[in-house]
């Protein structure tokens, strides 16, 4: 039996990112500059700030204007009423609202703290406070990444954009996929036998998620500054399938 062995290589190099930024050539040089030449069934795990940062999500906290309700929840939650008014423009639904934090479901289904906006690990110009969105589309941002990169290399890749995410009942964050493309995101084994035949009742499996985790144990999440990690020895069978697969409908939310 062949034994599998998955090797994690950080791509070194990568400059800061800015906003018009063509990623994909930025992502290019760097696999070169490392010596890297990706095969099929490689995976690029990307983390969401360079997509983000690359297409503009930046937004200058000056420019914002609270609203009322956006006052009103800042009042409770302590966080500056501008921020407040970001997170209610890119939410469905607040979920809670306490002293530090706000639970939304993001208008892409993904249930958050603060709608994934986040002010660290971004460059604030003198005088300008500055906060960061989640792409428009990550499942879009993830596949032009893989058509670029495929046609360049001429390979078959799979690319992941991870963000951190906390969890309920769980301390601490991990990383997870909020994009994906090239690969399927989740893995139904649903009416497959275990190891002793017992046919499985309701196994999924996380794929692109676990890609995500493991990826964010080499890219850091502090002053790393590892945006990028390639993923090699990983074998799929099942179609591709995007990350908003991994989000579970609110009908089958027992919590909600």
């Amino acid at each position: 039996m062949t034994v599998p062995t998955i090797t994690l290589s950080a791509l070194p190099g990568l400059p800061p990112v800015e906003a018009g930024d063509d990623l994909p050539a930025m992502l290019v040089r760097s696999l070169l500059a490392a010596d890297i030449d990706p095969r099929d069934r490689d995976v690029l795990v990307i983390a969401q700030k360079i997509v983000s940062k690359a297409e503009g999500r930046l937004v200058d906290l000056a420019t914002v204007v609270p609203s009322a309700r956006a006052s009103e929840l800042a009042a409770v939650s302590g966080k500056d009423s501008r921020l407040v008014e970001l997170i209610l423009s890119e939410s469905g639904t607040i979920l809670r609202n306490v002293p530090g934090i706000m639970i939304v479901v993001h208008r892409l289904g993904l249930v958050m703290a603060n709608a994934g906006i986040d002010q660290s690990n971004i460059r604030h110009p003198e005088g300008q406070e500055l906060a960061l969105l989640l792409p428009v589309d990550p499942d879009g941002s993830a596949l032009r990444l893989k058509q670029a990169l495929d046609e360049r290399f001429g390979v078959d890749i799979g690319v992941v954009i991870a963000d951190s995410f906390g969890r309920a009942w769980r301390h601490g964050v991990t990383g997870i996929a909020i994009g994906a493309a090239g690969l399927p995101s989740l893995v139904v084994r649903t009416g497959e036998a275990d190891l002793f035949g017992r046919e499985l009742r309701g196994t999924e499996i996380g794929f692109a998620d676990e890609i995500a985790a493991a990826a964010s144990l080499v890219m850091g999440q502090a002053d790393e500054g590892l945006p990028a990690v390639l993923v090699r020895g990983l074998a799929w069978e099942r179609d591709a399938m995007p990350a908003a697969a991994l989000i579970r409908p609110k009908e089958r939310d027992l919590f909600r």
